[in-house]
């Protein structure tokens, strides 16, 4: 059974057949994170829609970083009112270095689904 859309989006998987995953090790391996498939091993979709595509993910990255700093700040206001400078710049340092992963999976997988005009294909044809 496929997942619904924002459930393929979260878990990173294919936008076509919602099955594939499109990165192949875990957000949690520190040197291979950024290594994606080519194309879906379960469709066949390939996930780089046309050469550049992933260059605009640097913009949709820039807008998660932005709220990253956003909320650090909000966050340090609300609980520490008079916390140091230094407090806040070290705060938002950290969690940007901190997101480079999340952040960067996540820009690449949300371009995909925003702005791919990909179509859900459903279900893959099991051959017999």
């Amino acid at each position: 059974m496929a997942l619904n859309y924002w459930q393929a989006l979260v878990q990173g998987k294919c936008p076509s057949c919602r099955k594939g995953n499109m990165y192949k090790y875990s957000i949690f391996n520190p040197t291979k994170f950024t290594e994606m498939h080519s194309n879906c091993p379960v469709c066949g979709f390939k996930f780089e829609i046309e050469p550049g595509f992933f260059y605009g993910a640097m913009y949709v990255g820039y807008a998660i970083s932005v709220a990253t700093i956003i909320t650090v700040f909000t966050a340090i206001n609300i609980l520490y009112p008079k916390a140091d400078l230094s407090i806040f710049i070290g705060s938002i340092v950290l969690a940007v270095l901190l997101m480079i992963p999340v952040n960067f999976r996540y820009s690449r997988i949300m371009m995909l689904y925003f702005f791919g005009n990909v179509k859900y294909k459903g279900e893959p044809k099991q051959q017999q």
